[in-house]
């Protein structure tokens, strides 16, 4: 595992772009300011673009791989198209499988259960109907939150909607794998829950 991960501070903020069809993000350091990671979208298919600017936009597949800026692979997401539901598949640095997200059907807010590769269920992401507010929870605590609001250094830069917040808590132990499960699940929740 990339020891980019080890933070627990991570400012997600989407780039911007007039008429583009993919998602790409900047990973920042919160305190400093400093990109760590970047974010994007591959192998959009000529399809995926054009129902990329219609109200299917939610449903239509993604391969997502984010690297550190040194250019090394740190996690990848794969989703195909999804009708009712998002069933997201979590790839490491070597493109092997380390788990998997499963959106529930019927839920306020948005909810995924976050599973390991052998299928076993790690802990749980709940978002708020009433806004910007995710919780991963694990056996009935918090392990980290995704918010539009941070109280740190920097926060000014949270004033569109495309900027957002991940806080790991200490509880989660350095390159602990379930560290690119949280990563990965943030970028789930702005493109399956998010651009609808």
């Amino acid at each position: 595992m990339n020891t980019v991960l080890n933070h627990n501070l991570f400012l997600v903020k989407e780039k911007l772009g007039i008429f583009k069809a993919s998602n790409s993000y900047d990973i920042l350091n919160p305190e400093s300011g400093e990109i760590i990671m970047n974010s994007t979208e591959t192998d959009l298919g000529f399809f995926t673009k054009m129902f990329r600017f219609t109200k299917y936009k939610a449903m239509t597949p993604f391969n997502v791989q984010v690297t550190a800026t040194d250019g090394k692979k740190v996690v990848g997401l794969k989703r195909g198209v999804a009708i009712f539901r998002s069933d997201v598949e979590v790839f490491d640095e070597k493109d092997r499988l380390i788990g998997t997200f499963k959106q529930k059907f019927w839920s306020m807010g948005g909810k995924f259960e976050i599973f390991d590769k052998q299928g076993k269920q790690v802990c749980t992401l709940q978002g708020k109907w009433t806004g910007w507010d995710f919780k991963f929870i694990k056996e009935n605590q918090e392990i980290a939150q995704v918010s539009k609001k941070w109280a740190g250094i920097g926060k000014e830069l949270f004033t569109t909607a495309d900027n957002y917040i991940l806080e790991i808590k200490d509880t989660v132990l350095p390159d602990d794998s379930v560290r690119q499960l949280i990563f990965a699940a943030v970028l789930c929740i702005d493109m399956v829950l998010k651009e609808r």
